[in-house]
């Protein structure tokens, strides 16, 4: 498929989605943003992916929000403006409904939207050039959208500080955050972006989908409960193909043949 404001690329078991608007600094525009939802998916939907890197073509990683599409919204009706931001939703509920690891390599600042993009992605990888922040109050706005996913990353305290203070952090001040997991010198982070989803790439797609699986169905779940759901999922680990044939490489001293199922 061709994307106007993206690049796909499939490399063995891993699909890159580089946001492509370099010029202005990848922000997540209305046609972005639905881009990204259809490349997620599809990738998603691929059996042969086992990992989704995300990642900023040119020095940014994701500016945010576009301020000329925020202007249009003033003189937009509040039933034009509810449908709207439903579907921009969209994009955020991935990270919790996808079963595919995604993996933000944060190539350079993601601010707002951008920050959103980074805490909804299941592992984070940084430049040591990246700067990351809540920036939507200098601009009027609130971070209403991607509020969830960074209060999961950093905490209630830390959330309010960085809605309230607009500050915009170091990519090492980001890992302290929460933000991200690694930071690496720029000139590493396709190197070691990709090394991080192989790695995902190279478990069980079975375990790694159970996985995503349990940790956010069992969110916020009543702890009794959770353990009767992880006991079922518990089940399908224990009677799979997966586990089977993880166990046999592992006496034999070989690289397991997963089959996913």
């Amino acid at each position: 498929m061709t994307y106007e404001t993206l690049l796909y690329d499939e490399v063995e078991a891993v699909a890159k989605i580089t946001l492509n608007l370099p010029e202005m600094r990848n922000p997540l525009t209305e046609t972005s943003a639905k881009e990204l939802i259809t490349a997620i998916r599809a990738a998603d939907l691929n059996p042969d992916i086992r990992a989704i890197i995300l990642t900023g073509a040119g020095t940014a990683f994701s500016a945010g929000g576009n301020l000329n599409e925020f202007k249009k919204n003033l003189s937009k009706t509040a039933p034009e403006l509810y449908f709207e931001g439903r579907e921009s939703t969209e994009l955020f509920k991935l990270g919790a409904e996808v079963t595919t690891p995604l993996i933000a390599s944060v190539n350079g600042p993601a601010l707002g939207g951008g920050t959103g993009l980074v805490a909804m992605c299941h592992l984070a990888i940084a430049s040591s050039e990246a700067k990351l922040g809540l920036t939507e109050l200098r601009l009027g706005l609130v971070p209403f959208v991607i509020m969830p996913w960074v209060r999961r990353a950093v905490g209630e305290r830390k959330m309010m500080e960085m809605m309230l203070t607009a500050e915009i952090y170091s990519a090492e001040k980001a890992r302290e955050l929460g933000l991200v997991h690694r930071v690496v010198p720029p000139e590493e982070l396709e190197m070691e972006t990709l090394k991080l989803a192989r790695q995902v790439a190279n478990f069980s797609p079975l375990a790694v989908q159970l996985s995503l699986d349990a940790f956010f169905t069992t969110e916020g779940m009543d702890m009794m409960k959770a353990f009767d759901y992880l006991t079922n999922l518990r089940l399908v680990s224990f009677m799979s193909e997966d586990l089977k044939e993880g166990a046999s490489a592992f006496l034999e001293k070989r690289q397991p043949n997963w089959t996913g199922k």
